[in-house]
Order: structure tokens, then sequence, then C-alpha cells
């Protein structure tokens, strides 16, 4: 997988899917995830002649750890790459976890949109219970993480060590409690491989990019969602269990002007596998390409 050099001699795993062009999509994958959740994306964009690029964020792959990051922070890393690709203008796409991160990018000056797919919403919020509709499994995960780093870090390693080798016949199994019929109907054949696949890769090295990200999300982002200018689309089915719809619905009551589309009978998964067409057409739209 290709690296990219950071000023502070972290590296990043990159994708470009080599369209040459000075506006781009740039995706952020979901929790835990690696660059190559998007690899069928970018090759849908680069038909559209659309330039795409994905990343394994901080901790993830191959990516170096960002100790003690904060969402907000992945601006720095992005801003460089995009100086790097001379790249002008862009949308952030942020799926699960990712959706934090591709709201954050909406303060970068060459960000021009941005769309949450089943985006997480901000724990400690007075009026959002963070837990209340997830999977028993992500009650576990954020209880760990609640009582700090090494609770967290004991249990991945007794909790999360089978996805380190995790085959698309399993994969569907390993969710449990996280997914409902919806997404089980659509992790079946290459689709689940190639989900295996990205999932084996991201946690390769280590845990560090999904005890980081967990912890990132227990504390706050760094930056204030009333105070995003740029056009936000949310995507948010109902069958949901990593990111219950009333997250969606949060973050679209506290964005100004952003718009939710709301798609009854999907869940996690799904979405992003049924509606990939009308989601790279909405950022072509924010592009104007």
């Amino acid at each position: 997988m290709p690296q990219f050099k950071l000023k502070d001699s972290r590296e990043l795993e990159i994708l470009d899917n080599g369209i040459n062009a000075e506006s781009a999509i740039i995706f952020h994958h979901g929790t835990p995830g690696h660059v190559t959740t998007w690899t069928t994306w970018l090759e849908e964009a680069a038909a559209l002649g659309i330039r795409a690029i994905s990343y394994s964020r901080a901790g993830y792959g191959t990516s170096d750890r960002n100790f003690g990051r904060s969402v907000f922070n992945i601006n720095s890393d992005i801003s460089q790459i995009l100086d790097a690709k001379n790249i002008s203008k862009f949308v952030s796409i942020g799926w699960s976890g990712g959706g934090p991160h591709s709201l954050a990018n909406t303060f970068e000056h060459r960000n021009v949109g941005a769309i949450s797919l089943a985006g997480v919403g901000a724990y400690g919020a007075s009026d959002l219970d963070f837990l209340e509709g997830m999977g028993p499994e992500n009650h576990d995960e954020f209880g760990a993480a609640l009582k700090g780093e090494a609770t967290l870090d004991a249990w991945m390693e007794a909790n999360a060590a089978s996805m380190k080798n995790v085959t698309g016949s399993e994969v569907r199994e390993a969710f449990g409690g996280l997914i409902g019929e919806a997404d089980k109907a659509v992790i079946e054949g290459e689709f689940a491989n190639q989900m295996a696949a990205s999932m084996r890769s991201g946690l390769a090295v280590s845990f560090d990019g999904w005890i980081d990200d967990d912890l990132v999300f227990i504390k706050p982002w760094g930056f204030d969602l009333a105070a995003i200018t740029k056009p936000v689309f949310i995507w948010q089915g109902d069958d949901d269990f990593m990111v219950p719809h009333s997250h969606s619905k949060w973050l679209a009551k506290h964005i100004p002007g952003s718009e939710l589309k709301f798609v009854p009978g999907h869940g996690h998964i799904s979405l992003i596998e049924k509606y990939r067409s009308e989601i790279l057409a909405q950022a072509q739209a924010l592009l104007h390409i």
C-alpha cells in the first residue's frame, strides 16, 4: 500500500484513484476500518471522472499512531495530503466512525461539503443517549473505553482478536448483535470477502487505531457543529445497531442547514452498499463536475 509521509514523520496508507484533477473526494473509513474499505468507491468514482482518495486513519494498518488525537486533528493530516496532491477543492465522505472526521473537514478551507453515512453523534450530549439502541457489543466496548485505555486494550485483546483473522464466511457472524436483517442480507459473496480482507488489513499491526477512535469519541471533538457553514448531507437507515438513527437525527438537529436522507429498511452496512451511486452523485454535484 502506498505510504504518505507527514511533516511530523508519521506515515499514512493512502489510495488515489489516479484521476488527474484538482477536485476530489476524500473518504474516511469506519471504526475499525482501513483504506481499502473504499476500493470499489474509488473505482466507480474514476469511471465518473472524479478523483477520489482514501487513507487509513492513524493507528490502522501501517498508518502510524497519533497519540492523544482528537477528531479535529484529522484536518492536519488531510491538509497535507491535499497540498501534496495539488487539490484545491474537496468533498469529505465519512462512514460510521469516519462521520465525525468528515464533518471536521468542513473547517478546512478547501472543503465544499461533507456527507456523513450513518455517522456517530457526540458522546455526553444532553440531548443524545449515545448507547441507546446499540448492540450489546458496543455497550461493552464503550463501557471499557470509559474506564481508560488500559481497560479498553484488555477488552480488545479478549473480544476483538478474532477480527484480525476473520474470513468472508465468518464476518457476518463476527458482528453479532451489531447487525440486523438488512445488513446480514448484503454480507455475502465477494462483498463479504472484501469486508473481511479490509478488516484484517486494518488490524494487522495492532488495535491502536480502533482504541484511539473509541477514546476520541468519548471526549469533545474539538469543533462546534453549529459553526459548520458548508453543505452537509446525512444518510441513515433504521435497521442500524452500530450507530442507531437517533445519532443522525441529532446531527441534523445541530448542524445548520444540513439535510437528512433517512432510508427505511436499511442498516449500517447495506446503506453504503446499496446507495453508493446516489451518494457519489451527491458528491459530484457538490464539486460541480
